[in-house]
């Protein structure tokens, strides 16, 4: 049996920039997907605490302290919205015993504040 958990996820981004005519994804500094363990063209979830929107997109990597949406996305928020942005994975019941999830807390500048990484003691 699968059983669906949170991956990864990084707390109260700020946008930064929109993009309209663009092919669409959501650009994220680079450093913040790697400590997240965040890969580029993963699908991610995008929960904007301003509107409460919910969109699913793919990651790009970025510039220190980026955060654009893009595509249709950059209609679901503005500069300066705050967005959680998460990933999930399925996981087997043998493979719950090793996984971690990255949960990496920002600042108001985007800058990374503090990183958690949680077990899973089922």
């Amino acid at each position: 049996m699968f059983i669906k958990l949170l991956k990864s996820k990084i707390h109260l981004a700020t946008v930064t920039g929109k993009n309209l005519f663009y092919e669409g994804s959501l650009t994220l500094d680079k450093e913040i997907m790697e400590k997240a363990n965040l890969k580029p063209f993963e699908a991610v979830w995008i929960y904007n605490l301003n509107n409460g929107k919910r969109f699913e997109t793919y990651l790009l990597e970025g510039n220190k302290g980026e955060v654009v949406l893009n595509g249709a996305a950059a209609r679901l928020g503005e500069i300066g919205d705050k967005i959680i942005i998460v990933s999930y994975a399925w996981v087997t019941e043998e493979e719950i015993r090793n996984f971690k999830t990255y949960l990496v807390y920002l600042t108001e500048k985007n800058e990374i504040k503090k990183i958690k990484l949680s077990s899973h003691n089922f």
